[in-house]
């Protein structure tokens, strides 16, 4: 079970910035829960890492491994990371596995790395599909040293926490989620993992029309986790899901998988998430990464407004904010807009708590509690007046019927009416934002659209609605809660037998990091092959050490032949001929 994370994470600037409902997703690392074979796994995965992507990955990857302070010995420990990533305007927060989407985005709006603080099992070494910290630390860190492609990122964080999604969304990611954490599980039944898969296909073939959410995650998917850059033929890899699979980095550099040019259009291409991908895209440059991240966004309700924004919103069924022209911000579920002729938006209605704000800060007196059972909001300039009262002052605002304590009558678009008496005047960023008035009657034809009764009218004030993004626009005043999963990553506990081998793995590393006791390693040899025999990455690094220190010739050749006779295993050819290649080198 995930654990609450120690007030040290908290001091570093970049965790210290986060609104309190990202905080929620924030775990203790753990770290002496690693055992002595963990960091062998991690040790294998890099020196293999670094000896391919030296080759084959962007240039920024080897040089990145040593800006942000990630070794190939031992798996790193997040406030040694934050250390360094500080330097360079970023921070990194553990987590339990696959959290949100919308909040993986904002995390990393906010320049901080989610990192999956579990270790992947010594069975699944060349790729897992649940979140760890080979991904998240080896993949997805190094790659943000270079300035342009952590630009990128953040950039995409910042879109993508504004997107819209769907329940169907939710759904799928919490399907995914499970699959991954039995799949991860040391034991799992065949039948439960078979359920699981099951349950995504249904839910990915069942979520209809992509939401903004759902495409913008594809584009995530084949960039920030499965990129490739540079030359068509022979491209080179940074998406943090090769970076951290030695065996799927080999793969995608293949025939066997088909490469295509990166465009806007791969927000169209799905991906699963339990098998090596058949295409991936190549994109030119980080640069282009931008290019066409903004011809996306520009396709999106937060860019786009009007009436379109707000019939995404009511799709999406979630908290949304609908932003006016003069800055002022409804967040609500939106459940209806009413339209003109010509199609504009000339009032729309929220249902449930609404809160009102302006550039992220909520209004006073104007949370969910004020506005609980929803809220309606006209939109559209004044019938018979040149200026949007937006830009008014109180003289112009006098000149047009508009004065405190007065009786005032609105014509606006649609054939929408507003009567009543104006008590309230809301100014900000030198703009008039709301008007509030008592004894109001809003109708549009024969249809109330408010009535007396109903206490207080605070009319929002605008011209048009210029975007409608995800969320409420004070997320922490609103108490919007970002989800935490139920179901939490499964914490592996040893047994008698795992805590023998645990011991022996911490022998060998004790030898290695004290250049010491390689007489020893002959009897830790034997006791692995008595009682340990489907072992093998610990019979390679004793090899390591006697090749290393020249010492016993013949038990050299004797594990020699045995790593070569488990090559011969299917499963572990591939790993297992990997390590005896780089102990060649």
């Amino acid at each position: 079970m995930a654990t609450t994370p120690t007030e040290s994470i908290y001091g570093i600037q970049q965790i210290a910035r986060l609104p309190r409902h990202l905080k929620q997703h924030i775990v203790e690392q753990q770290y002496d829960r690693y055992s002595p074979v963990d960091h062998s796994v991690w040790r294998y995965i890099m020196r293999q890492a670094v000896d391919f992507h030296a080759k084959h990955a962007h240039e920024a990857y080897v040089e990145g491994l040593r800006r942000t302070g990630i070794g190939l010995e031992r798996i790193p420990r997040v406030e040694e990371m934050n250390e360094i990533l500080g330097r360079i305007g970023w921070g990194a927060a553990p987590v339990d596995g696959f959290i949100p989407p919308a909040a993986f985005m904002e995390f990393q709006a906010h320049r901080v790395l989610v990192i999956a603080a579990d270790m992947r099992q010594i069975n699944h070494i060349q790729y897992t599909p649940a979140p760890d910290i080979v991904h998240e630390a080896a993949g997805h860190a190094p790659i943000i040293a270079d300035p342009e492609y952590a630009e990128y990122l953040r950039r995409f964080g910042e879109v993508g926490a504004k997107a819209l999604s769907s329940r169907q969304d939710f759904e799928l990611y919490e399907a995914i989620r499970h699959l991954s954490i039995l799949k991860e599980a040391p034991g799992t039944p065949a039948a439960e993992v078979e359920a699981a898969e099951k349950l995504v296909a249904e839910r990915q073939a069942g979520l209809g029309e992509p939401s903004e959410m759902a495409r913008l995650s594809r584009l995530h998917w084949w960039t920030v986790e499965y990129g490739l850059i540079g030359d068509l033929a022979h491209p080179r890899l940074y998406g943090a899901g090769l970076l951290s699979s030695i065996g799927e980095a080999e793969h995608c550099l293949t025939d066997a998988v088909k490469k295509l040019p990166y465009t806007a259009g791969a927000a169209d291409v799905a991906f699963d998430i339990t098998t090596f991908q058949p295409q991936l895209f190549v994109a030119e440059s980080f640069a282009q990464l931008n290019d066409v991240l903004d011809q996306f966004a520009d396709t999106m309700a937060f860019r786009r407004g009007g009436r379109y924004g707000l019939e995404a919103a009511i799709a999406s069924a979630n908290v949304a904010t609908v932003e006016y022209s003069s800055g002022l911000q409804v967040s609500g579920t939106v459940a209806e807009v009413l339209a003109n002729g010509s199609g504009e938006p000339v009032y729309f209605r929220t249902k449930g708590p609404t809160a009102l704000a302006v550039g992220g800060v909520q209004l006073e007196g104007h949370g969910k509690e004020t506005h609980a059972d929803g809220f309606g909001a006209p939109v559209g300039r004044v019938a018979g007046h040149s200026r949007p009262i937006e830009f008014l002052d109180d003289e112009h605002l006098r000149a047009i019927g508009l004065e405190r304590g007065r009786e005032a009558r609105l014509e606006l678009p649609g054939g929408v009416r507003v009567q009543g008496r104006l008590e309230q005047i809301v100014r900000a960023g030198g703009r008039t934002v709301l008007l509030s008035f008592s004894g109001c009657t809003v109708a549009r034809g024969d249809r109330l659209l408010f009535d007396p009764s109903w206490g207080t009218f605070d009319m929002p004030v605008g011209e048009r609605i210029v975007s409608v993004f995800h969320g409420a626009a004070d997320q922490d005043a609103y108490e919007q809660v970002s989800f935490v999963p139920k179901e939490r990553t499964v914490k592996v506990h040893a047994d008698e037998a795992t805590r023998q081998i645990h011991r022996l793995y911490a022998a060998v590393r004790q030898v290695r990091e004290s250049g010491h006791g390689v007489e020893a390693l002959a009897a830790i040899y034997l006791d692995l092959r008595a009682n340990h025999p489907g072992d093998w990455l610990l019979a390679l690094e004793i090899l390591e050490l006697l090749a290393k220190h020249g010492a016993d010739p013949a038990l050299q050749a004797q594990i020699r032949g045995y790593l070569e006779s488990r090559a011969a295993e299917p499963e572990l050819s591939k790993l297992v001929r990997n390590g005896l290649r780089l102990l060649a080198n």
